[in-house]
């Protein structure tokens, strides 16, 4: 059996066991005392165009005005946001918090049979969505419960003449915004102003109201709506405020967000987190521009950034990243997937900064292991339990399995959501009667209370018996210089019931299979050694930069 919380003994020094979640009752309430404490800081900047604390507060409560004094939205009334990262995204977002409504954060990259499904299930009666997207709404309002949509331009916050310009060029030079056409339909701007015309009441938020409906799971079918309170998200904040507060300096901290902040990385650990520190958010609308994305980290003196493997693998692999001034960059968080050893070893080798790796799920708000912010090196871990969360490691029957055991593991904390909305039945799937949210990763803790994912539950690949976690396959190929990204699969065998297989994108075209699999005899046991290689120019992703593993298991099935 494990002892209780063996992994407080290897806390950094000046991290609790235990957050008080009753600071504070709502995100609003810390919210607030950020807006009175930064007011002249710089709160979120974008495409040169930078928003103080003092502004966001204004704004914002603008927003929140419009929606309850002109709109009439009653508490608990869902609004839909569909945006990259922009300026009117904090603005929306706040003020929908701040009118006691409840966020429902929509992927501008839905197709229409995805926004469909995510508005109808969430019941959402207000959306805004950035022109870009327009075209995709105007072909599924109708089969929705939305009566207001709010449609706004990338350049609509940028004043005079430069968000003319932005607007311009975007529709007419880049044709990237479709025409479209929504009855009724009104300016983000305009609902600001008349916003203006109403005062925003006091609205009475209890920890366990809703703050946003953030939907998940789609690569398991259909996407479920997983209920986050005020209380799970400001319980992360306070868990990872103190995880990762004895390394910031409070109110002078810009972080790099180029992960989309309607993500439940981004949004907590740089829209929250980094919102309590008096940070400032430097947005990155487009980071798959990855030229363009290094040419704005030249001319930014960041401290922070958080992303996933794939996105710090193509900075390093862009032309101009290594002579980026890093003197300031003191934290690298990596979350959303596994981080690659090749890339968090190339990542310290280039900017002298540790690559730390976090873990969380959008169930948890996300983050519920975190590495030790001291880490003087990458150490293949997802980290210790944060303060106020428990863990453990169970078996197919629920038993809590033997230390250095790999086990599903199982997460308890004030982070833990309420529940999938309107789904009581997957709720009870994966939230056991204990509490215990069941996560579909495989993982084994060590002496030190270190976790270690070996795979998820369900990309296992199981050869003669054994079993294969495609993360080791992946790590191991990843480091052959030769490759760009690859992604590890399991596929039909008729002798071993299933084979590996890897699918790569090179970074040396002249890279052939058979050094490949030589590469992989040196350092993999038999069984584990990728049967097939095939090579092509890009993998499947989710919008975050996740390698879909379920599609490529998809398109190999039907080759």
């Amino acid at each position: 059996m494990q002892q209780a919380r063996p992994w407080l003994a290897s806390y950094p020094q000046g991290v609790p066991a235990e957050i008080d979640v009753a600071e504070f009752p709502s995100i609003v309430s810390v919210l607030q005392s950020s807006l009175e404490k930064y007011r002249d800081r710089p709160a979120f900047s974008n495409l040169g165009k930078t928003l103080t604390y003092a502004d966001v507060d204004r704004l914002s409560q603008q927003f929140a005005a419009y929606l309850l004094g002109e709109l009439k939205l009653k508490k608990g009334d869902r609004v839909a946001i569909m945006m990259p990262n922009c300026l009117q995204y904090p603005i929306a977002t706040f003020g929908v918090l701040r009118a006691g409504l409840t966020v429902v954060n929509t992927n501008p990259m839905y197709t229409a049979r995805e926004l469909k499904h995510q508005l109808s299930d969430s019941g959402a009666s207000v959306l805004l969505v950035l022109d870009n997207f327009g075209s995709v709404v105007q072909e599924v309002l109708a089969d929705t419960q939305v009566k207001q949509v709010i449609t706004t331009g990338l350049g609509d916050m940028l004043g005079f003449p430069k968000g003319a310009i932005v607007n311009f060029v975007l529709r007419h030079v880049k044709k990237m915004v479709p025409d479209y056409d929504i009855d009724g339909a009104i300016r983000f701007r305009d609902a600001l102003t008349l916003g203006q015309m109403h005062k925003l009441p006091d609205i009475a938020i209890d920890p366990q109201d809703l703050a946003f409906l953030q939907y998940t799971g789609g690569t398991t079918g259909v996407a479920k709506g997983a209920m986050l309170t005020h209380r799970n998200l400001v319980a992360n904040m306070q868990q990872a405020a103190a995880w990762i507060g004895t390394n910031v300096k409070y109110g002078e901290e810009t972080i790099i967000t180029a992960l989309p902040l309607y993500h439940i990385f981004a949004l907590t650990a740089n829209g929250l987190v980094f919102m309590k520190f008096g940070g400032h958010n430097h947005l990155i609308t487009n980071p798959r521009d990855m030229p363009g994305f290094v040419k704005e980290l030249k001319k930014v003196k960041f401290t922070a950034i958080t992303g996933v493997n794939t996105l710090f693998n193509g900075l390093l692999n862009t032309p101009g990243f290594a002579d980026i001034d890093f003197s300031r960059l003191h934290l690298t968080l990596g979350g959303g997937m596994a981080v690659q050893r090749a890339v968090a070893e190339r990542w310290k080798q280039v900017t002298g900064c540790t690559l730390v790796e976090a873990y969380g799920l959008t169930e948890t708000s996300p983050a519920a292991c975190i590495n030790p912010m001291d880490l003087a090196e990458y150490n293949g871990s997802i980290g210790l339990p944060i303060p106020s969360t428990d863990a453990c490691l169970k078996d197919e029957d629920g038993n809590v399995v033997a230390e250095g055991t790999v086990g599903e593991l199982c997460i308890k904390g004030p982070q833990v959501m309420r529940g999938y909305w309107n789904r009581p039945d997957e709720t009870a799937n994966v939230l056991d009667a204990d509490g215990w949210l069941h996560t579909g990763d495989m993982a084994k803790m060590d002496e030190k209370g270190f976790f270690c994912i070996v795979d998820r539950k369900k990309d296992m690949i199981l050869v003669s018996g054994f079993n294969v976690y495609p993360n080791e396959v992946e790590d191991v190929i990843a480091m052959m210089p030769g490759v760009l990204e690859v992604g590890a699969v399991g596929v039909p065998d008729e002798k071993s019931g299933e084979a590996v297989k890897v699918v790569i994108v090179r970074k040396d075209p002249k890279l052939t299979a058979e050094e490949v699999k030589a590469h992989a005899r040196e350092n993999l046991t038999g069984y584990k050694q990728p049967k097939y290689v095939e090579f092509r120019t890009e993998l499947p992703k989710t919008n975050v930069g996740k390698i879909l593993r379920r599609e490529l298991r998809e398109q190999t099935a039907k080759a």
